[in-house]
């Protein structure tokens, strides 16, 4: 591919920073965007769902990168993506946080073991959006060290879940494969969702090449560090020469 070939356009996870790489490097800002723009030409993915999983990246609550998310909201929404689809994600990004749990409370329980501690005693309660997530198939038994310390907050939490899994407003690939991508980016990196998600992904008719062009856009997400920091040093570099002319 040429360099003119390879120039991101509207699609890809690139913006006007680019033009500023190339100048400096055009040999590697072709090489990169080659690489980068892969995703989007490979024809495996729908070009809609390539933006989704952009929104989903930099929306995820381990990014939260503004510039990428209204970028890849515009482009989801140029290719047809709705309004809800986009929320649904959104609530997706958000609700990643209960990984801080399913990581922290096992190890509460185990230390507090070894310590002898004992948790303050509990009246019981209903815990009905629990019941629905295992209704619904959307149960995992990592929640369950958090359902013991504090049924009622879990119940709480589950209830956000409800509302997006349930929802029918992606399919169930679209859902492990979005899942994929939360959980293999290179912010996140968890690797038992990853697992649990791949292999729901391939359990709801996701092929292994599909699953490989999300773990791909996960890869491609790197170049925010471009996107970031050339314009920083564009700037930095401008401020220095207007130093060095200063008598």
């Amino acid at each position: 591919m040429s360099q003119s070939s390879a120039k991101p356009s509207a699609a890809g996870p690139w913006d006007q920073a680019f033009a500023q790489l190339e100048g400096w490097d055009p040999d590697w800002a072709a090489t990169c965007a080659k690489m980068t723009l892969n995703p989007w030409t490979s024809g495996i993915l729908p070009r809609k769902f390539i933006e989704l999983v952009g929104v989903a990246l930099n929306a995820a609550c381990t990014n939260l990168n503004p510039d990428g998310t209204r970028r890849h909201i515009r482009a989801a929404l140029t290719a047809g993506a709705t309004r809800d689809e986009i929320l649904v994600i959104l609530k997706m990004a958000s609700v990643m946080s209960i990984h801080s749990c399913s990581l922290g409370a096992p190890i509460l329980l185990e230390e507090a073991r070894a310590a002898g501690a004992k948790p303050a005693g509990r009246p019981a309660a209903p815990t009905p959006a629990c019941d629905k997530m295992r209704s619904v198939d959307q149960w995992n038994s990592a929640w369950d060290p958090f359902l013991e310390l504090d049924p009622v907050w879990t119940d709480e939490f589950m209830a956000t879940g409800v509302g997006i899994y349930g929802s029918g407003t992606l399919t169930p690939k679209e859902v492990e494969l979005l899942s994929i991508a939360f959980d293999a980016s290179y912010t996140h990196m968890y690797a038992p969702g990853a697992r649990r998600h791949i292999k729901g992904a391939l359990a709801a008719g996701a092929t292994m090449e599909e699953i490989m062009e999300v773990l791909k856009l996960c890869v491609v997400q790197g170049v925010q560090a471009c996107n970031l920091g050339v314009p920083i040093l564009a700037d930095e570099l401008e401020r220095l020469q207007r130093a060095a002319a200063t008598p």
